[in-house]
C-alpha cells in the first residue's frame, strides 16, 4: 500500500481549542468559543494544531472526517479568528523589510561561520538527530510542492510561466518516481520511518506547525499572493546551500542512500530555481503588480523568522541531550537491507 495516498488519522488534541475543533470535525461538540480562540498562545501548540486541522482539510482530509466539511462556512469563521491572530503575530514579530532587494539580501549572502540546523547535522548531528529531523519535516515534505501551487492561478505572464516551470521540476517532471515527496519517502524509508502522511503529526513540536501554516496561510489567500512568493523565494534561496550541508550529514551518519540522494538532489535542482524565482517570478509579479513588494518582502521574512524558531528549538533541545519530539523516537536503529 502506497502511505502517501492515506488519510492520516485526527491527532490527539493540545488544548481546549484544538480539542473542539476535532469534536466538531467527527460531529461531536461545537466549535471553539471566541474566548477560547483569544486565549491561546499564538504560536503554541494548541493554536498552531487547531489551525492546521482547519488547513489540512484542503490537503489530504483526515479519515473519517467529512470532505465537505472544507468549506463549512462556521469552521471557516473560526479559521478566520485563528488566522488574523497568527498573521498579525507574524507582521509583528518578524524582521521587516520595506524593500523586496533588503529582505533578499539577508539571505543571499551565508554567514561564515553558520551555527543553524543543517551545520549542527553536518559537524556533529548522530543518525538520532537526522532521524528526528526528519520526522519533524515530513509534514512539510511530504506536500512539499502543494501550498505553491495554490498561487499559479493568481500570476499571469512571466510570474505564471516561471513559476509554473519550478512546480513542475518539484512534481518531478513528469515522473511519479521523481515527485520531491516520493523522494522524501524514500529517504524516511532508509531512516527507518513511517512514511504514512501525516504520521509524525501527533510528534512535531509547535514551532514546527507553524512553518506549515505559515505556507498554508499564504497559499489559501489570494490577498496574500505576494507572501507565497516571498516564501518561495526564501524556501528555493536558502535550500542549496543548506540541501548541501544535509546531504553531508546523511553520508557522514550513514543515513543512506535514498537519504542522500533527496539532498543532493535539492543542491542542483534549488540552485536553479533560486535564480528563476528572483528573476522571473518575483521579478515578473512587481512588473505586472509593484504594489506587491512589501507583501513579498514579507513572505521573506515572515519565513525566516519562522524557521529561525524552529531552528532554536531543535538545537536548545538537541545541546541539551534531550529529543526535540513530543514523541521521542527510539534512539537505536539498524539499517534493514
Amino acid at each position: 500500500m502506497d502511505h502517501l495516498r492515506e488519510e492520516p488519522r485526527l491527532p490527539a488534541p493540545r488544548g481546549p481549542l484544538s480539542a473542539a475543533v476535532e469534536e466538531y470535525l467527527r460531529g461531536t461538540g461545537p466549535l471553539p468559543t471566541p474566548g477560547q480562540a483569544a486565549a491561546a498562545p499564538v504560536y503554541g501548540d494548541d493554536l498552531q494544531l487547531a489551525l492546521y486541522l482547519c488547513y489540512e482539510l484542503h490537503y489530504r482530509g483526515f479519515a473519517g472526517v467529512a470532505p465537505d466539511l472544507e468549506w463549512d462556512p462556521e469552521l471557516l469563521r473560526t479559521r478566520a479568528v485563528l488566522e488574523d491572530r497568527f498573521l498579525a503575530a507574524l507582521r509583528a514579530d518578524a524582521p521587516r523589510h520595506d524593500g523586496v532587494d533588503d529582505a533578499l539580501a539577508e539571505i543571499l549572502v551565508e554567514p561564515v561561520d553558520g551555527t543553524g540546523v543543517s551545520h549542527f547535522l553536518r559537524d556533529k548531528g548522530e543518525l538520532w538527530h537526522v532521524r528526528e529531523y526528519a520526522a519533524q519535516r515530513s509534514l512539510y515534505h511530504l506536500k512539499e510542492a502543494d501550498p505553491h501551487a495554490w498561487v499559479l492561478p493568481r500570476l499571469r505572464g512571466r510570474a505564471k510561466a516561471a513559476m509554473a516551470a519550478v512546480e513542475f521540476d518539484e512534481y518531478g517532471g513528469g515522473r511519479p518516481d521523481r515527485v520531491h515527496a516520493r523522494l522524501f519517502a524514500d529517504l524516511m524509508t532508509d531512516l527507518g520511518l513511517d512514511t504514512t502522511y501525516g504520521r509524525y503529526l501527533d510528534a512535531a513540536c509547535a514551532e514546527l506547525l507553524v512553518t506549515v501554516n505559515l505556507m498554508s496561510l499564504f497559499g489559501l489567500h489570494r490577498s496574500l499572493r505576494g507572501a507565497l512568493v516571498g516564501h518561495f523565494a526564501a524556501v528555493e534561496i536558502t535550500s542549496s546551500p543548506g540541501s548541501r550541508r544535509l546531504a553531508e550529514a546523511m553520508r557522514r551518519t550513514g543515513a543512506g542512500p535514498a537519504a542522500e540522494h533527496f539532498y543532493d538532489e535539492h543542491v542542483e535542482a534549488d540552485a536553479v530555481h533560486e535564480q528563476v524565482v528572483r528573476h522571473d517570478v518575483i521579478g515578473g509579479l512587481l512588473e505586472d503588480e509593484p504594489h506587491l513588494a512589501p507583501d513579498i518582502a514579507f513572505g521573506v521574512d515572515a519565513t525566516v523568522f519562522a524557521e529561525d524558531r524552529l531552528g532554536d528549538r531543535l538545537l536548545s533541545d538537541w545541546h541539551a541531550g534531550r529529543s526535540s519530539l513530543r514523541t521521542p523516537l527510539a534512539r537505536e536503529f539498524t539499517h534493514v537491507s
